[in-house]
């Protein structure tokens, strides 16, 4: 496994030339999302200013708010699919530009990959499952749903590896006990690899967050070289 300066060289190599369309690949879901906010806020707004009743929309308020957790709860989980049908594509495109399978970054194109036919139950089923494993997890002690999250970490590379190189979806279970198993003794340096990015973090966030249309790329893109330096033949 190589270093974690040499992960994010190796990175940094493949954007080379790149950096525009990586750029525009994660800031696409953003787009999406401020305009799906937009779209539901703004109407809602109105009809709010609208209401002549102040008593029956507190009234109103009230009664909604007796199912705040659960809505909590619920939104919680859509918005880890969605965040994970966008991510697992954008993660792809920069490990086939690592692997030189793939020359140019299509944003418009690339971005939306995890919503093919072929991809996208198996990402939901991912997604789902992660997210209820490490929650159990995390209801014993913060730390086991840590380090159940590295340990899962590697499903969405795998399950796309998998049906790249054989032409058949694997069964979700199956990918996720893959990843675990690929990330036996590796978790501590992913872990490693996330805090050497904190002044990155840091930098980004003095531009109020500017910063990380170039961050963003730059981690993933490293995240897909790790992927990439992992013994596959361990978990498949």
């Amino acid at each position: 496994m190589k270093s974690s300066a040499e992960l994010k060289s190796q990175a940094k190599a493949s954007l080379k030339g790149r950096w525009g369309q990586a750029v525009l690949l994660n800031l696409i879901p953003s787009l999406i999302a401020i305009a799906l906010i937009l779209l539901i806020l703004v109407p809602f707004i109105l009809f709010i200013a609208s209401m002549s009743d102040v008593t029956s929309l507190q009234e109103t308020m009230v009664n909604d708010n007796g199912g705040s957790s659960a809505g909590s709860s619920g939104g919680g989980v859509v918005s880890g699919i969605i965040s994970a049908l966008f991510m697992s594509g954008i993660s792809w495109t920069y490990l086939d530009v690592l692997r030189g399978q793939k020359s140019q970054i299509e944003p418009f194109k690339d971005a939306f990959r995890g919503f093919s036919g072929l991809f996208i139950g198996g990402i939901i089923g991912l997604a789902i499952l992660i997210w209820l494993f490490t929650t159990l997890w995390t209801l014993l002690f913060i730390i086991p749903g840590i380090i159940k999250s590295y340990a899962y970490s590697q499903s969405y590379f795998i399950y796309y590896d998998t049906i790249q190189e054989t032409g058949q979806k694997p069964r979700v279970l199956d990918t996720i006990t893959a990843s675990r198993k690929l990330m036996d003794g590796y978790k501590g340096k992913l872990f490693w690899l996330d805090l050497s990015f904190i002044g990155w973090h840091i930098l980004a966030l003095m531009t109020a967050g500017i910063g990380y249309l170039w961050l963003n790329p730059y981690i993933t893109a490293t995240k897909a070289a790790f992927y990439n330096e992992l013994p596959k033949d361990v978990a498949y």
